[in-house]
């Protein structure tokens, strides 16, 4: 089930949110709980087997964590070793298996011996049951999530969650389940059992939700067909203005989908009384690279400072080791988006441009306009989109290519500059929607003038309205980042 759906909006939540709220607050976490537990797996209900057998194994070894913490650390170490062996286990398992077994098949000793995995079989109570072999929706996330709990336990950063309901809800929660923001377990331990619910928290959510939706639906699905057109069109007439479109479109349409979703779990968190991290924070208007990954999926780039650029030596061990320890960082960040080449490129290649800021880069920058820098910045991250969008690298390296004329038919067709033409406005509208700007300009309206607040509400309802219809006339669009 995904937000952007008519059963997800017009049954799920209006269901969630009256037996929410029509229960004692003691027994919220409960309904959350087995709400979120039927949301994760209204596609695969087995995978909630996996996310099961996760949250028991860190909620059992919480316990002997946070009893040795204090007074035998070796002990405290080795049972969190234990958790987050298990845990990754499972990631490691369902998300690189076929990808290691492709691989390492490949190598002449190795050639016939190893194979992947189609399907699994096995039997539950007597009765024979066979699944695809998938990866569980959203694992990447809850796993992170699932360690954070370990560690700042382990750290006494956090103390024991002895509920395991509470736990589970931490873990299950639907609104962030599967495409983040991934919460730390130490931002929101004290929401699991104490957190305000109020008329103008809600009326904020829900606000919140439907400028998400209108993100994803109205402007993410939009560049995304305008992304597909140019990416089929490539095939037959290989233009250089096509292949600059094909970088531009899902440009913005990965951090519409994105971010529309992370507004949407934000504005959800609300609603049930939650106040979740912010994800994103304009990142195209950044003037390097540094500053666009402090701006970029904001939940995932702190989890990597915290729990492993820091703990390796982050930048108190000499430059070699800080170097070090921002390719290790970006390398994992890569290979944690996807169990592909490609991914694990674009990891390499946002480090070693990070690396190179990092050494001489951002001194240059201080130097130059900040037209160019922003220029330029916008240019590697649009290189970086195509890495990460073509899995097919050759198909990739193709479209980097014709970006300089190389291996283009033509500068351009009449074909590309006639659907150029037509999708201006789109891309305008896209340029300026992910800048601050017209937030800014609303919030002085709502300054200036009371009767705006009442308005941006309408507009809420109106792009509710607008998204329904674009819904029922469509056909089933996933969440990009719903495959991590």
């Amino acid at each position: 089930m995904v937000f952007s759906s008519l059963i997800f909006l017009f049954a799920f939540l209006p269901l969630t949110l009256a037996v929410y709220f029509a229960v004692p607050f003691r027994f919220r976490n409960i309904a959350l709980f087995v709400v979120s537990l039927i949301f994760y797996g209204w596609g695969e209900p087995l995978y909630i087997i996996v996310m099961i057998f996760s949250i028991v194994t860190a909620y059992a070894f919480g316990f002997p964590i946070g009893k040795y913490r204090d007074v035998n650390k070796k002990k405290a170490r080795f049972f969190l070793c234990l958790s987050l062996i298990l845990n990754l286990a499972m990631l490691a398992f369902f998300k690189y298996y076929n990808f290691f077994a492709e691989n390492l098949s490949l190598l002449p000793f190795l050639e016939g011996k190893i194979s992947t995995i189609d399907e699994i079989s096995f039997t539950l109570f007597g009765k024979n049951y066979t699944t695809d072999f998938s990866l569980p929706v959203g694992i990447s996330f809850y796993t992170f999530q699932i360690m954070s709990y370990s560690i700042d336990l382990y750290r006494n950063d956090a103390s024991l969650q002895k509920n395991f309901i509470s736990f589970g809800t931490y873990v299950t929660l639907f609104p962030q389940l599967v495409a983040g923001p991934i919460v730390r377990y130490k931002d929101i331990d004290d929401q699991l059992s104490e957190r305000k619910e109020s008329v103008e928290k809600f009326a904020s959510g829900v606000r919140r939700f439907c400028c998400g939706l209108g993100k994803k639906i109205l402007l993410g699905d939009a560049a995304s067909a305008l992304y597909e057109y140019f990416k089929s069109a490539d095939g037959f007439e290989g233009s250089v203005i096509g292949a600059w479109m094909i970088m531009i479109c899902f440009t913005f349409h990965i951090y519409f989908d994105f971010s529309g979703y992370s507004d949407m779990a934000i504005g959800l968190g609300r609603m049930f009384g939650f106040e979740f991290v912010e994800n994103f924070n304009y990142p195209y208007i950044s003037k390097s690279i540094t500053e666009f990954w402090r701006r970029w999926h904001i939940s995932l780039s702190t989890w990597f400072k915290e729990y492993v650029y820091i703990p390796l030596g982050g930048n108190r061990r000499g430059w070699a080791i800080q170097l070090r320890n921002i390719a290790i960082v970006w390398f994992l960040t890569g290979f944690w988006h996807g169990a592909g080449w490609n991914y694990i490129i674009w990891g390499v290649y946002f480090g070693a441009v990070l690396i190179l800021e990092k050494t001489f880069l951002l001194k240059l920058y201080d130097r130059l306009p900040v037209a160019v820098c922003h220029i330029w910045t916008l240019f590697l991250i649009g290189i970086g989109w195509i890495i990460f969008a073509f899995t097919d690298m050759s198909s990739g390296i193709d479209i980097i290519g014709k970006l300089f004329g190389i291996g283009a038919t033509s500068f351009a067709s009449r074909t590309a500059l006639y659907q150029i033409l037509r999708a201006l406005p789109l891309i305008l509208v896209c340029a300026v929607g992910s800048t601050p700007y017209p937030r800014k300009l609303l919030s002085r309206f709502v300054v200036k003038y009371k009767w705006t607040s009442w308005a941006a509400s309408a507009g809420a309802v109106m792009i509710l309205i607008v998204c329904t219809a674009y819904l029922a006339d469509s056909t089933f669009s996933p969440f990009l980042y719903f495959i991590f």
